[in-house]
């Protein structure tokens, strides 16, 4: 994922950046800089093979394979919804556009809920997926990008994850790039035990299909509700990495290679429109025509109509001559 190099301590502090073109920097400070994190290939390869990443994924897809032989209409179901909370209210909704870019607010009490969601996807706790993203944001297709196509398809859509240091657990380093969350206790927390609503829910699906029919019932349950449905969910994840900075449409002339892909807006709930949000990083709304699809932005639309969220941005542009934020 990345190599962690310690560097003497200093009082220097490093302000955050929402990754937003032509914003600057925030002025929020945080802890003295002890730690440079350097992401990309060129950083992380060196560091050799991440062995306990790649065994887990290995054993996921294994179980994936496993539960297309234990078929059910309600395990599909459960995985369904499931995939839906982690992956959509989880992940776009929360880590991304609420979390990162701060596209729109909510009460603090739901931020923690979203985000126990997105624990369920396996994408790691809230400050290692939002400094990642913020990283990818400010070098988005150039050097240091976590995972961008030039350094190879298949680095950016699984490959930069199975390389170097984890750093799920390495919440002072990255706090450098949080400071937001870093601040927050929840988060500090969450990003450490990360894994526990995952062993939680699967202990759940376990106990529920066993009372509801025994034991293979029980264990195709966790098949269809944590294998397959955290497996899915990752590759949809990743193929905004990959495939939306290989392929698809332009309307935004942005200093990186975002496409929008209508394709992976169905299989993320929007968060395929990616030149659109690379453009307009802060927007909580991704689909910008009538057509473009974005189920995230319309459960961020429900949550206003609800009193729940505020502040909702939405990127506004020429149509005749659209331009990113901040040009």
């Amino acid at each position: 994922m990345a190599s962690v190099m310690p560097l003497p301590p200093a009082s220097e502090t490093t302000p955050a950046n929402s990754g937003e073109p032509g914003q600057k920097n925030s002025s929020v400070r945080v802890m003295p800089a002890r730690y440079l994190v350097r992401m990309g290939r060129a950083a992380s390869v060196p560091e050799g093979l991440n062995w306990t990443t790649l065994i887990a994924m290995i054993a996921f897809h294994i179980a994936a394979l496993g539960a297309f032989f234990f078929f059910s209409w309600s395990r599909l179901a459960v995985s369904a919804i499931l995939y839906v909370l982690a992956i959509n209210v989880g992940i776009g909704m929360c880590y991304h556009r609420l979390l990162t870019h701060r596209g729109y607010h909510v009460p603090k009490w739901l931020e923690y809920a979203m985000t126990v969601c997105a624990t369920l996807s396996l994408e790691g706790g809230p400050i290692f997926w939002v400094s990642t993203h913020r990283v990818h944001h400010q070098l988005s297709d150039q050097e240091g990008d976590p995972h961008t196509p030039h350094e190879g398809g298949w680095w950016a859509h699984a490959g930069w994850l199975l390389f170097g240091q984890s750093l799920h657990a390495q919440t002072e380093a990255l706090g450098r790039y949080s400071p937001d969350l870093y601040k927050d206790k929840f988060h500090v927390w969450i990003s450490k035990y990360h894994w526990l609503p995952i062993v939680l829910s699967g202990v759940a699906l376990l106990a529920g299909g066993w009372y509801f029919g025994g034991w293979v019932n029980g264990i195709a349950m966790v098949l269809w509700g944590v294998g397959l449905r955290i497996t899915l969910g990752l590759h949809a994840t990743w193929l905004v990495n990959s495939a939306t900075h290989m392929w698809g449409s332009r309307r935004f002339e942005t200093k990186d290679d975002s496409r929008n892909s209508w394709w992976v807006a169905l299989l993320t709930g929007g968060e395929g429109w990616h030149n659109n949000h690379h453009a307009h990083p802060v927007s909580a709304r991704h689909g910008l025509k009538w057509y473009e699809v974005d189920p995230n932005f319309y459960g961020i639309w429900l949550l206003s109509k609800l009193g729940l969220a505020r502040k909702v941005k939405v990127a506004q542009y020429d149509p005749e001559n659209p331009k990113p934020a901040g040009m």
